[in-house]
């Protein structure tokens, strides 16, 4: 065993997650028994790539949080319906800041709960993928030999299958609803993260306290469940942040290919950039504001899980 590592019980073996570390801090501060999540987060604190993902990514879940206090109509309310014309669709008036639609409703207010539908599609479709991909990757890793290479092979199977092509192929089966949405978004990511796991064991499989809580009697499953498990899931994690990003793309895609249900005039991003389309001409900002909604929030996904990828990587805590 190393010097950075506890002295084994039956209850928890000491594991890499939970070293501790002196010293290390901004002008020689001890942060001892500080683990791996206490030094990234501290790491994120001071980084503004990350702070910016946090922002963007907090002001979406408020706005979703909040939208029926946020928004001035509701989300199938047209209150300008009898001011639209075939060949006019008013624009930003004081009544409606960012204009109407050419149904009437408020751009405003279906931006709004547009993105309560996205934070919801995008939440539940990656919770769908991370447990049905943990669930395989966990038994992959844990039962090995036959049952390793079955589950890889499935995985291998879907992943030749490119994303998109497989999300729209399983929502076109299912139907068209939201929750036909959140199932095909969320059985495309099921590989990704059973594959991440699935590795991430395999390699604290071979760590010394593994071998040493093995050593000490402790049941395959024991040792799996309380010691290699939990220091797996890391990186899983972080993949969650990233594909959360993916999830509210594809959403929106789907969408507007005509895949999520709902009427035209439906208050989702996607279901705006379908019905924008005709409109480009007349009134560009009704496919521009959507597309910019859905560009900044999957941005802010994306920098929170890249700096979190970065604060965790241990090469890059060598180096500080």
């Amino acid at each position: 065993m190393s010097a950075n590592e506890l002295p084994l019980t039956d209850g928890a073996a000491a594991a890499p997650l939970h070293t501790s570390i002196h010293g290390d801090g901004p002008g020689g501060e001890d942060h001892a028994g500080e683990g791996v999540w206490g030094r990234a987060w501290r790491t994120l604190r001071k980084n503004p790539v990350a702070i910016t993902g946090f922002i963007i990514v907090a002001a979406f879940v408020l706005v979703a949080l909040f939208a029926p206090w946020l928004a001035p109509y509701g989300p199938h309310e047209l209150p300008g319906r009898d001011e639209v014309r075939p060949t006019m669709i008013p624009g930003p008036s004081a009544e409606y800041p960012l204009g109407l639609d050419r149904y009437g409703g408020d751009v405003l207010s279906k931006l709004i709960w547009g993105a309560r539908a996205s934070l919801l599609v995008g939440v539940l479709s990656t919770l769908f993928g991370l447990a049905g991909g943990m669930a395989l990757g966990l038994l992959a890793g844990w039962f090995g030999k036959w049952v390793d290479f079955g589950a890889m092979r499935l995985v291998d199977l879907m992943l030749s299958v490119p994303s998109l092509l497989l999300a729209v192929s399983i929502a076109a089966i299912a139907g068209q609803s939201s929750m036909s949405v959140i199932v095909a978004i969320g059985v495309v990511q099921i590989p990704i993260f059973a594959r991440l796991l699935r590795g991430s064991m395999l390699a604290q499989r071979g760590q010394d306290y593994v071998l040493a809580a093995s050593a000490l009697g402790l049941s395959r499953r024991s040792v799996t469940m309380s010691h290699v498990l939990p220091n797996s899931v890391g990186p899983v994690i972080v993949q969650a942040t990233l594909t959360l990003a993916t999830a509210v793309i594809e959403a929106a895609a789907l969408s507007f290919l005509g895949l999520g249900g709902g009427e035209p005039s439906t208050a989702e991003w996607g279901r705006m950039l379908t019905a924008a389309q005709q409109e480009l001409a007349v009134a560009p900002r009704l496919a521009i504001l959507p597309g910019i909604c859905i560009a900044v929030t999957a941005l802010g996904f994306t920098l929170v899980g890249e700096s979190l990828r970065e604060a965790l990587d241990p090469r890059n805590r060598t180096r500080r």
